[in-house]
């Protein structure tokens, strides 16, 4: 029930913002420790299962998760098993503890920066399902998720990373600002009817579900953009990888693009997003890793 709480289907949310700052530092030519780029993904990853175990069971307890209304039982595992919930709050405070404990060694490397963004970050993670009205519960779901995991991430790791805070991580982690929010997007869309019989106020529920997927479309198309604009700018040589990076994502975001992501296609819409962050992340990352080897060749 804990592995079910912690949800690692959306793990890559929190590890593919690392994988592009470790690949951004890289391509500074920074050296880099691998003992800190795994311990910052660890604290990512850890993070994350806080905040989907913190979304579970302030869900739970709200009675915004019903059986009636889930088909898929990892998603509402209070809902489904005989869990406490005292145990599975708990449990998210556990992750976020242990995040923590992990944080304080990139602190005594990197000093107080991590610390400081790492604390703004947990703020949101607690705040985002916590509370009377929650964010999740608001039209700033998708902004607070893509820009703490998208954003905070690759900035704070780029600092644990390199020592230097470079306000130029914000903009290389556009990108998976974009692709973490959507993952959320989704989500909403796809629960738009069961959101707003709960009193939710998420952006779907705000502007319904055809104007939800035009959005929708449109942040898809400049994810993709974004991808390529930044690479052409400052990771030049990576260019190369681009159409590698089309052809391989095509069919994963064609099969997105095509689901009406309503609640009967939830079950697919949510590997579907998931699968087009894996494929564009990973791309991306691999792109900026290649360019200042294939600057030099070229």
């Amino acid at each position: 029930m804990a592995w079910q709480l912690a949800a690692p289907h959306t793990w890559p949310a929190a590890i593919l913002p690392v994988l592009v700052a470790v690949a951004c530092a890289t391509a500074q030519g920074f050296p880099l420790s691998a003992t800190v780029a795994c311990t910052l993904l660890a604290i990512c990853v850890l993070m994350q299962a806080a905040v989907n175990t913190f979304n579970d069971y302030y869900d739970y307890v709200k009675g915004s998760d019903s059986a009636d209304d889930n088909v898929d039982p990892t998603d509402a595992v209070l809902v489904y098993n005989n869990v406490d919930p005292r145990a599975a709050l708990g449990l998210a405070v556990g992750f976020l503890a242990a995040a923590f404990l992990l944080g304080a060694y990139v602190i005594w490397v990197a000093g107080w920066i991590p610390l400081a963004i790492g604390v703004v970050g947990a703020l949101f993670v607690v705040v985002y399902s916590a509370g009377k009205t929650p964010l999740s519960y608001l039209p700033l779901g998708e902004l607070v998720s893509g820009g703490v995991m998208g954003g905070l991430i690759p900035l704070a790791s780029y600092q644990a990373l390199t020592g230097v805070f470079d306000a130029r991580a914000l903009l290389w982690a556009v990108p998976t600002i974009i692709g973490v929010g959507l993952i959320m997007f989704t989500n909403n869309t796809c629960d738009l009817e069961k959101d707003r019989e709960a009193g939710r106020h998420t952006l779907s529920v705000m502007l319904g579900r055809t104007k939800a997927r035009k959005l929708y479309h449109a942040l898809v198309y400049a994810w993709i953009a974004a991808i390529v604009v930044l690479v052409a700018v400052f990771f030049t040589g990576g260019l190369v990888v681009m159409p590698f990076m089309l052809l391989a994502a095509y069919p994963v975001i064609a099969a997105l693009l095509k689901n009406p992501l309503a609640a009967h296609t939830r079950l697919a819409a949510m590997p579907q997003v998931l699968n087009v962050n894996i494929a564009l992340g990973t791309f991306y990352a691999a792109a900026v890793f290649a360019s200042p080897v294939l600057m030099l060749v070229l």
